[in-house]
């Protein structure tokens, strides 16, 4: 406890990594998926829960930890004589637009479930409902850097909290319009002094970064894009920062001073949603709806780097459309929303095994996490398969909660892990203590 204090003390001073088992940021502190430590291989509605709480509305973003705290996000409808029923449906399954909810940013005891405070940042009718069954109006997952907690609803702005629940700022912005209104959801990113959001839509996309501490513009750089979901990524080359950004038209590094267009390619196809991540100077885009494609691209370059050899290596087959890849010891795991899970290698393309079936038919929205040589991937229908990471594929074990659905990602803490399914927050600790 004493080591944990003084890692809180002294890491904000430094730059937004947090402490080593803190998962202060949807891909974990690394921005890989992984977490340090071990998790439980083996659990079930009887053994290995230390808690359940429920968690009202209806949002799909991930916690994010520091230190004893778990922060998330949902959206609780609302009805009023002049609204509709919160049970009126959209297209696809979805939520129907004009319906009143309260956006909801909630602190709750990560070692007990107890709920420490809920704030509601805003009150609205959102303008565009969300088409499939999949999304909510609270899929962006907030990012904290251990003095403040950042919440990003999307058209509904973005809120500032402290760890205790106080409002320190808040900003609005435009609705934004997305393709077949699939819904909004791109997790904010934090680094050193800024909060980086992205809003690729139809129409007036761009990306914009803030001074954390006030939420004034330090810089905005419109982008010639569609709708798209994949975060930015912040990562040094050449001992100078960059923003990269995954996108339908164009893969874009920004400068991180300036905003400026330091490199880009063409290459991925529609829809892209999946996070960028880094090994060795090398980051790896992928798409997985129509043109389906996947980038290893050397960084280091600059301008136009569209068939260059730059490109080291691509994939056209099996590759994730909506959950983001893990990263470990130079292995990308990835797997597609229909269940097929694939292990390549960063540097060279080759495929330690691609597209390997799970035991069952399943489906994915949420993106796996990895812990002590495992890789826990949590399904729609309620299970989550556990597979050894490594070369060779092989399942270790499968878990099943009774009447789950996982959309949200798991998030990791000290060797417990936190499954949000669609109304209940779930801590699997060893020994359930």
């Amino acid at each position: 406890m004493l080591r944990r204090m003084l890692l809180c003390v002294l890491l904000p001073a430094l730059p937004v990594l947090g402490a080593p088992d803190d998962w202060p940021r949807w891909r974990g502190p690394l921005d890989t998926g992984m977490a340090r430590g071990d998790l439980p291989l083996r659990w079930s509605d009887d053994e290995n829960v230390a808690w359940k709480t429920p968690i009202p509305g209806r949002g799909f973003s991930s916690p994010v930890i520091w230190g004893d705290r778990l922060f998330l996000t949902t959206a609780v409808p609302e009805t009023t004589p002049e609204a509709p029923e919160p049970g009126r449906r959209g297209p696809g399954g979805g939520f129907a637009a004009g319906v009143p909810h309260r956006f909801l940013v909630m602190a709750i005891d990560r070692n007990s479930g107890k709920v420490l405070w809920e704030r509601v940042a805003t009150s609205a009718a959102p303008h565009e409902g969300y088409h499939h069954r999949y999304g909510s109006f609270a899929s962006n997952s907030p990012v904290t850097d251990g003095n403040m907690v950042y919440a990003f609803f999307g058209s509904r702005g973005v809120y500032a909290y402290s760890l205790d629940g106080k409002l320190a700022w808040s900003r609005p912005f435009p609705p934004m319009r997305m393709r077949n209104a699939f819904g909004e959801g791109t997790a904010p990113v934090l680094d050193g002094d800024r909060l980086i959001l992205g809003f690729d839509q139809e129409e007036n996309s761009h990306l914009l970064v803030l001074a954390k501490r006030t939420g004034k513009q330090i810089w905005r750089a419109d982008r010639d894009e569609v709708s798209a979901w994949s975060p930015p990524l912040v990562t040094e080359v050449n001992g100078k920062k960059q923003i990269i950004v995954g996108a339908t038209r164009r893969v874009r590094a920004y400068d991180y001073d300036t905003g400026k267009v330091v490199w880009e390619t063409a290459g991925l196809g529609t829809n892209v949603i999946p996070a960028p991540v880094v090994f060795q100077n090398v980051v790896v885009v992928m798409s997985g709806h129509r043109d389906p494609n996947l980038l290893a691209i050397r960084l280091g370059r600059t301008g136009d780097l569209t068939g260059s050899d730059a490109i080291l290596w691509t994939n056209q087959r099996g590759n994730s459309y909506t959950a983001s890849p893990v990263l470990h010891e130079g292995k990308i795991y990835f797997v597609t929303d229909s269940g097929l899970v694939n292990c390549f290698d960063v540097l060279t393309g080759e495929a330690h095994y691609r597209q390997q079936r799970l035991p069952q038919p399943y489906n994915f929205k949420a993106s796996p996490v990895g812990a002590g040589g495992k890789l826990y991937l949590a399904t729609e229908q309620g299970d989550v398969v556990v597979l050894k990471l490594g070369t060779a594929y092989e399942v270790l074990a499968t878990n099943t909660l009774s009447g789950q659905m996982f959309i949200a990602s798991p998030a990791v803490a000290e060797g417990d892990l936190y499954l949000r399914g669609q109304s209940t927050l779930f801590c699997i600790r060893e020994g359930g203590r």
